[in-house]
């Protein structure tokens, strides 16, 4: 399939009309026009002569390469502009003059509505009813009556309305299209000591390629040498810069902000992260909501029921109750163009892409309007604990020492050569604290309890309760022992061959954002929050009274997590959150998966919403922005149809008039744009200071 970008697209009706006229081409059955992205989708095979042809026919072409969308539809305002100059000058001509002004007329009705007009009689012989086909009957009765300044401005508005409607849009796309533009384009190679500018479609796993300072970084790598900050926010959404050294883990797109790095590219470019990213965003846009679904749907019938009452209005006055033929006549024309139902069809999509943009600008990849939707709808988060809540690695959250000379040091001697997380956090406690470094011997393991080793000499033991059975513990330190695990902590003893040294008390890090976020969720309207761990009761109930959700359950399996999902499922909308790879079964039992874990490919592929950071930060944003999202297409359908109502009513006394009716729908489709283009308006942060990237989070 060959993929073009097209320009001037200014209505979904009549993409819709376009796809149908090129799908009856040769080859042309798969053909595709997106019009929420701008872009044709078409088999090779086709003629594009003839393709050319239908998107000329409603002021659409395709995009050469070198041109952007300022021109898009500088065609259209260059024809409306000269036929509004003809139409006052004809008023004026009419005002002023006994000179005919009909020619005037006529050439301006032909200048701003030939091509509506066109397509219209064409839809009439096919019997289709569309927007077009309103408005040409319209305009043909407006004509045939002799209501040539109505006709006229009809032409004109109509005409206006798709214009406005177009660039409406066209707002939306550039918005989106702006995240498009960060892929870098180019990358420097290093090959056989020498550097070569290419193209990053021709970058290879294991190439190196050298990123000078304020350079976009062409593909996911590791730092092979230099060392920088490098701005990640295309992939993750943080204005903070992240300190980068050898070893490190970088994202294709970020930019390197000062230092020189050396980079081994460890994906193509159309496998990095930021290449699913774009990909995703991009199929995001051209999903249908159940609510979008519902107005193509409803339009589809909608047309033709107008045409019914306008033939009603024009028929039954005059029929019935003996009205004037003429005033009704010219009561039905205005039936015709206060039904067109432009306002109604673009109430969901502007306002979804631009939901889709402003999310994806914050590092939150929603992949699809679909998602986005439900997430304005759900009342239930679902939350696992490890690596979500809390950091996913350990840390001594308290400690008891009962031998200041030889606690903290055996300790060390013992675990300094471990690489068990237990051990990893006891050295980094032990680190904060002055002590004397001694050597362990004999390292013994011992399954389900600890380590035993010698250190100066003697035997010593590190690890679980069980581990020091061979020590009589004295009542103040058992009581210290039983406060911990009150607190649901994990312990790690040091004892000699006679007592206790000290005590470690371990506990999963609780993230710093995790209490404010559970905070900001119930402001923006979640009812119910839940923590779901495998851990003990004793450890979930302490951090869920810490960070503040309103329920949690503990010691639960994967498959306990799932049947939990399930029946909180059954009692309202429910997201689940987790890492993206050990709750894979729950994420998908949800109505919404959520995943986190800073683009890891499994998490982009399997969930519904991704968090590119790697925290809950811009979580409760993401739900109120979701939430102004179905808020906006409610007061958008309200609008379209409720200016519409107030118009028809209008017929009942006989006061509807062609102004009246185009005012009403122009009017009705420019708010219906601008309320869902306020969805893209954010507060700029203020520029947050460079930080060092910490350890990588061992997930357990």
């Amino acid at each position: 399939m060959e993929e073009y970008r097209l320009k001037g697209l200014s209505c979904p009706n009549c993409a819709a009309g376009m796809e149908q006229q090129i799908q009856k081409l040769e080859y042309g059955e798969s053909a595709q026009i997106q019009y929420n992205s701008g872009k044709l989708k078409v088999d090779k095979r086709v003629n594009i002569e003839q393709v050319e042809k239908i998107l000329d026919s409603d002021h659409a072409s395709i995009m050469k390469e070198e041109e952007g969308h300022t021109h898009a539809h500088a065609s259209m305002k260059w024809l409306l502009g000269i036929s509004t100059g003809i139409f006052l000058f004809a008023l004026l001509l009419d005002f002023v003059t006994a000179v005919p002004a009909v020619p005037f007329y006529l050439t301006a009705i032909i200048l701003s509505g030939y091509q509506t007009f066109m397509k219209g009689l064409r839809n009439l012989t096919k019997l289709t009813f569309n927007i077009e086909t309103l408005m040409t009957i319209a305009l043909i009765g407006a004509v045939s009556i002799g209501e040539w300044k109505e006709g006229t401005l009809v032409a004109i508005l109509f005409g206006l309305n798709e214009y406005l409607e177009g660039l409406g849009m066209e707002k939306a796309r550039k918005s989106m299209e702006s995240l498009l533009q960060i892929a870098p384009k180019e990358a420097l190679l290093i090959r056989d000591g020498k550097e070569e500018v290419v193209s990053i479609n021709d970058l290879k796993v294991d190439d190196l390629v050298l990123v000078q300072s304020g350079a976009k970084i062409p593909s996911d790598g590791i730092v092979s040498a230099g060392n920088s900050s490098v701005n990640e926010a295309a992939i993750t959404g943080e204005a903070m810069p992240v300190e980068k050294g050898v070893g490190e883990s970088v994202f294709g797109g970020s930019i390197n902000n000062e230092g020189i790095l050396h980079v081994k590219i460890s994906k193509a470019y159309e496998d990095s992260s930021l290449a699913k990213i774009l990909h995703l965003v991009e199929e995001a846009q051209e999903t249908k909501t159940p609510t979008e679904l519902f107005i193509n749907r409803f339009s589809r019938f909608y047309t033709p029921i107008i045409m019914v009452i306008s033939a009603l209005v024009m028929l039954v006055p005059p029929l019935v109750f003996g009205g004037i033929w003429g005033d009704w006549f010219y009561q039905g024309l205005a039936v015709l163009i206060v039904g067109c139902p432009c306002a109604l069809i673009l109430s969901s999509p502007i306002a979804n892409i631009s939901g889709i943009t402003r999310n994806a600008r914050n590092g939150i990849l929603v992949k699809g309007s679909v998602y986005l939707e439900q997430l304005g709808k759900i009342d239930t988060l679902a939350f696992d604990k490890t690596g979500t809540l809390t950091k996913g690695f350990p840390y001594v959250e308290t400690y008891e020492s009962y031998s200041d000379e030889k606690f903290l040091s055996v300790a060390a001697a013992v675990e300094k050569h471990s690489s068990h997380p237990l051990a990893k956090a006891i050295m980094k406690k032990v680190a904060d604290f002055p002590y004397r470094e001694f050597e362990a011997t004999n390292v013994e393991t011992v399954s389900g309890q600890g380590i035993i080793a010698e250190v100066n000499g003697k035997r010593h033991w590190v690890g679980n309760e069980k581990s020091v059975c061979h020590v009589t513990i004295p009542e103040n330190v058992q009581s210290s022992i039983d406060a911990m695990k009150r607190d649901g902590l994990t312990l790690v003893i040091v004892a000699d061959e006679t007592k206790i040294l000290g005590v470690f008390g371990i506990a999963d890090e609780i993230r710093e954002e995790s209490q404010s976020v559970i905070r900001d969720l119930h402001q923006a309207g979640i009812k119910n929050t839940v923590m779901l761990t495998g851990d003990h009761e004793k450890t979930a109930e302490k951090v869920a009274n810490r960070i503040g959700v309103r329920s949690y359950f503990g010691g639960l399996l994967p498959e306990d997590k799932v049947a939990k999902v399930k029946e909180l499922t059954a009692k309202g909308k429910v997201a689940m959150i987790g890492d993206g790879i050990n709750d894979a079964p729950a994420l998908a039992s949800a109505d919404l998966g959520i995943a986190m874990g800073k683009g890891t490919d499994s998490a982009i592929e399997t969930a519904d919403i991704v968090l590119m950071q790697d925290h809950l930060g811009k979580l409760p944003e993401a739900v109120s922005i979701a939430k102004r999202v179905n808020r906006t297409i409610r007061v958008n359908i309200a609008l379209a149809l409720g200016l519409k109502l107030i118009a028809l009513l209008l017929t009942i006394p006989g006061l509807l008039t062609l102004w009246i009716a185009i005012l009403s729908d122009m009017g009705a489709t420019i708010l219906v744009t601008l309320i869902s283009l306020t969805i893209l308006w954010e507060r700029k942060e203020k520029e947050k200071p460079t930080i060092k990237k910490e350890a990588e989070p061992q997930h357990s």
